[in-house]
């Protein structure tokens, strides 16, 4: 059988096994837009069958009248488990036709193509047996690859099998984490009136005029990225995800020059470990730092910590901090509400990850949990690869709307 993982890595072979796909069935597909298709896939890869499904209408439709059979060979190919209506946002549309072998033209009517294995084949194009058995295996494993990559992106991290970790692994670490934009103190010359005005280049530039102003200069500051903070709970609690969210703090450190914390029950900065290129070697430098690994939780000790050591010499001061913690702790839930709201006023966002929040029927209800919600700015799961990948466009959303009420 042919390797799955090479056909799932190869946006090239899903794309031209799709577009012989869409030939035999009638849509006109040239090698151009299976090359459009690939190159789209490889810009932004597809996290569901609708986001496969658009890119590839979007590429190989042209024209109202081929949609029908498209969605019919989209169907065939990908199993049929995604709802065409619910692509298109209309739940009470009626399924498309699809082409099975019901369907078929009586084979002593050359006007109509023949129909095999859910896939309609023009009479035009008469592979040899040996062509078929292998474009079947090339579209069954790419299909298979396909729905494997799904379950993998939305199946829990403590749900994997180790090897299944590792492939969630470097995925993670190929997140580009981002920050909003804030404005920098080294400023330029802009060429709109309503930005400040610079006195010292409107004098300078007055010298040429024999003093006289003739020409206002204007100077807007440069934007520059927000500083991101990750505090990681790495206690008994947490270790199903524990390696995982490592993986996304040493691509933060990466990517964004972040600044990465743990703490289960004392406060370890790991920004300097995390920094080797060697994933597996940057995760043995940050378990032989932090010497509480997989004990217990003290939030509020911890929260305290980084706010006294690190938070108030300017760390947190207008950063985006990311908490990575299910909550449990053995602190009084009074002191972590004091902690939180120290750090509320020295960041610019709050972002709590807690992996229990996807459980169905949570409620924030745990003493620590309960304490630190009223000043986070927002809560999500984390819990799956999908989860992070959302973790991480809020993290770079600036409009994103703050719930906490700002003191200070």
């Amino acid at each position: 059988m042919p390797d799955t993982r090479a056909f799932w890595l190869d946006p090239a072979m899903l794309a031209v096994g799709f577009a012989g796909a869409l030939r035999r069935a009638g849509i006109g597909s040239t090698p151009d837009r299976a090359a459009w298709l690939a190159q789209a896939l490889r810009l932004v890869p597809p996290r569901t069958r609708a986001d496969l499904y658009w890119t590839a209408r979007t590429v190989f439709v042209t024209s109202p009248q081929q949609v029908e059979r498209f969605d019919a060979v989209f169907d065939a190919v990908f199993g049929g488990a995604a709802d065409r209506a619910d692509f298109r946002g209309d739940a009470n549309a009626p399924a498309p036709a699809t082409l099975r072998r019901s369907d078929a033209a009586s084979p002593h009517d050359p006007s109509r193509g023949a129909v095999g294995d859910g896939l309609m084949t023009l009479p035009a194009a008469s592979p040899s047996a040996g062509d078929c058995a292998r474009e079947e295996g090339e579209t069954d494993a790419f299909v298979l690859a396909m729905s494997r990559e799904e379950r993998l992106h939305d199946t829990a991290f403590d749900a994997l099998t180790p090897d299944e970790v590792a492939r969630i692994r470097r995925l993670v670490a190929a997140l580009a984490v981002a920050t909003p934009l804030r404005p920098g103190r080294r400023e330029r010359v802009s060429p709109r009136s309503r930005d400040r005005l610079d006195l010292r280049r409107t004098v300078r530039a007055a010298r040429r005029t024999a003093g006289h102003p003739v020409r206002l200069v204007h100077s807007s500051r440069l934007p520059r990225a927000r500083r991101l903070v990750l505090l990681c709970d790495v206690s008994a609690s947490m270790e199903p995800y524990t390696r995982v969210f490592l993986s996304l703090m040493q691509a933060a450190v990466a990517t964004s020059r972040a600044e990465a914390f743990v703490f289960a029950t004392r406060l370890t900065r790991l920004t300097r470990q995390l920094a080797a290129r060697d994933p597996d070697l940057a995760l043995e430098r940050a378990a032989g730092a932090a010497r509480d690994w997989a004990g217990g939780t003290r939030l509020a000790e911890g929260l305290r910590a980084f706010i006294d050591e690190h938070g108030r010499r300017g760390v947190a001061r207008g950063a985006v901090v990311v908490i990575l913690s299910d909550g449990w702790a053995q602190d009084d839930p009074a002191d972590i509400g004091r902690e939180m709201a120290r750090l509320s006023r020295l960041a610019h966002r709050i972002v709590w990850v807690n992996p229990r929040r996807a459980a169905r029927g949570y409620q924030p209800l745990a003493g620590g949990m309960a304490a630190a919600l009223p000043y986070c700015d927002a809560f999500v799961s984390g819990h799956t690869y999908t989860a992070l990948q959302d973790l991480v466009r809020v993290i770079a959303d600036e409009g994103a709307t703050t719930t906490r009420k700002r003191n200070g």
